[in-house]
């Protein structure tokens, strides 16, 4: 009498979950950088940011988009609008973006950062890690962007209910040699987010 024969089971041991796991990694984009977007009040910075965002996490890219109001609710909460606070800020901030950079992350950081001293502190640190990290200047003028008004801080600083409104009656330093410069104005938001895309595909990061 012959014995019923055991059916066969494929092993699942460490080479099959080692194969599950390439397969799972092979989906996603893991090359890191930090994309700065800096300009006045209402420029279009973050609307730009989430919109690139998108399109890069429909790539198979790991994205983190460092909003500017949340990072001084969460992280720099107490600090104020001096220069010596700004400038920590932007340092604080600059540090999260190299850390996620470092570890595969897309770091899209729609922050003002007003002073030109700081942005280069941040690409500094970028480039002591060997982190890529590009500058985008969203240079839309100050006459727009107070028409725009997203937050209402034009309207509040005219109404002198706000002192030390970036470009208007405290400094905005622009950048003298951004890796773009975006002119919103004379754009949509798609079109300008495709153009930081096609800067970051021509850099071999997307």
């Amino acid at each position: 009498m012959t014995a019923p024969t055991a059916a066969h089971t494929a092993p699942t041991g460490p080479s099959t979950a080692l194969t599950e796991a390439t397969d799972t990694q092979e989906n996603h984009v893991t090359t890191g950088a930090t994309v700065w977007l800096t300009g006045l009040p209402s420029a279009g910075k973050t609307t730009i940011a989430y919109e690139l965002a998108g399109r890069l996490r429909a790539d198979g890219h790991r994205v983190e988009v460092l909003d500017g109001d949340e990072i001084r609710e969460f992280i720099s909460a107490g600090l104020g609008f001096g220069r010596e606070d700004r400038h920590t800020n932007v340092q604080r901030i600059g540090f999260v973006a190299e850390l996620l950079a470092r570890n595969g992350v897309k770091a899209l950081v729609p922050v003002i950062a007003p002073y030109a001293d700081s942005r280069e502190a941040v690409r500094e640190r970028h480039a002591e890690n060997g982190t890529p990290y590009l500058e985008i200047h969203v240079a839309t003028p100050v006459e727009v962007c107070s028409v725009r008004d997203v937050k209402g801080l034009y309207a509040k600083q005219a109404a002198g209910e706000l002192t030390g409104l970036t470009g208007v009656d405290d400094p905005y330093e622009e950048p003298e040699a951004p890796d773009l410069r975006i002119e919103s104005q004379h754009q949509t938001v798609r079109e300008s987010a495709v153009s930081v895309h096609a800067l970051l595909s021509e850099r071999g990061l997307a």
